[in-house]
């Protein structure tokens, strides 16, 4: 009985396999930990606002400015190009006019880094500038008046072929 303890207390915990098969778990956890939160503190919250209160009080602006554009009929006839964009705008009110320039927003809708806005300036009775064209896939494009008085809004899947539309409805319309 003797051999069999002298054997026990002669080799100490360390020199032991099980003790460092325990803690291997714990250690690997505080890694992990570690790890996630580098990447937290290294990255951006893309979708996070920082001004969301703001935002949330320019709601209901902003959803008038798209209830007039509805009640106007406006519609805007776009063609994007590599090398720009013509914004060709249609009302079914008679009597509207059209703006000297127009603001064409395109905007990724998780990737907020991407997101181009431009002026485009009437030439005619079409708006024409220079749009740097995003990456393809899916895009959310805002198109408004320089007084920010109307806004359409739509989206388009880049690269489009041919003309794409937004807007064009009235507001009994959309009630239906």
């Amino acid at each position: 009985m003797d051999t069999v303890n002298a054997e026990h207390s002669a080799s100490p915990w360390y020199r032991e396999p099980w003790p460092w098969i325990l803690m291997s778990g714990p250690f690997v956890v505080v890694i992990a930990a570690l790890v996630s939160g580098w990447i937290a503190l290294r990255t951006s919250d893309g979708l996070v606002a920082d001004d969301y209160y703001k935002q949330g009080l320019d709601v209901g602006q902003t959803l008038a400015r798209s209830e007039l554009a509805s009640e106007l009929g406006l519609a805007a006839h776009m063609r994007l190009q590599v090398d720009g964009a013509t914004v060709r705008l249609t009302s079914r009110q008679a009597g509207f006019s059209l703006p000297a320039a127009i603001r064409v927003t395109l905007s990724h809708p998780t990737r907020a880094g991407l997101d181009s806005d431009q002026v485009l300036t009437r030439t005619g009775d079409s708006y024409v500038g220079k749009v740097r064209l995003p990456v393809s896939g899916h895009w959310l494009i805002l198109v408004e008046d320089d007084a920010r008085t109307w806004r359409l809004m739509g989206s388009v899947v880049l690269p489009a072929a041919g003309e794409v539309v937004i807007g064009g409805m009235e507001a009994a319309d959309i009630r239906n």
